[in-house]
């Protein structure tokens, strides 16, 4: 365990626990994706299927347990808890990711795993669901415009935990001689996705703005 790795669970884990206090407080989902926490459940169940047969730490154990059981919650607290259930925007939050990137992620998957067993193949898949997971998330947001500040920080949250990571790996290279190219470019292409809104977030942190994301052209 390294500082970069450290800081990129903790910012993680403040992202989720943003968004759960956005819910509990305002009991309202209005400007989130459901779609997209669905998609980090999946690539949680996807990935930590080792629980069941693989002992690291106890740290690695509980944080595995947090992430997959608060994603599920969420989800639940979009989808059927009143009175949250009942601000989600089902009309905005239409990105058809079980249309468009389910199928493509599970064939990387498969193609691209190291051992054909059903374990490394769902690792692989959940690499690069998480690379795009944000994308529900991001139309949402393009498609309102103004954006709520705990709405805007949990995005930038989860983004700076994956920045983080990529640090994590660029120590562990040079430190361990590390190599994991399926999760680095993973990685690569979920901050990608962010920097146009790293861009704007930061913009409005600056003058002290309320986040306003700009208009298709």
């Amino acid at each position: 365990m390294n500082i970069f790795r450290l800081c990129g669970d903790m910012l993680h884990l403040v992202s989720i626990m943003l968004l759960t206090f956005k819910l509990q407080r305002s009991k309202s989902c209005v400007g989130v994706s459901c779609r997209m926490q669905e998609m980090y459940a999946l690539v949680f169940c996807f990935r930590y299927l080792d629980l069941f047969w693989v002992y690291i730490s106890l740290y690695n154990s509980v944080m595995k347990i947090i992430f997959v059981t608060t994603t599920i919650q969420l989800v639940y607290m979009m989808r059927f808890k009143t009175p949250i259930c009942q601000t989600y925007e089902r009309t905005n939050d239409s990105f058809q990711y079980e249309l468009y990137l389910i199928g493509p992620c599970a064939v990387m998957g498969l193609i691209l795993c190291e051992e054909y067993t059903i374990p490394d193949i769902l690792w692989s898949t959940s690499i690069w669901l998480e690379s795009v997971a944000i994308i529900p998330q991001l139309v949402l947001m393009q498609s309102r415009r103004e954006i709520e500040n705990l709405t805007s920080d949990f995005v930038g949250c989860l983004g700076a935990y994956r920045a983080f990571y990529i640090l994590n790996w660029i120590y562990r290279y040079f430190a361990e001689d590390y190599v994991n190219w399926i999760g680095w470019i993973g990685g690569l292409i979920q901050t990608g996705l962010y920097c146009d809104f790293f861009y704007y977030y930061a913009k409005s942190k600056w003058y002290g703005n309320k986040l306003v994301l700009p208009g298709a052209a």
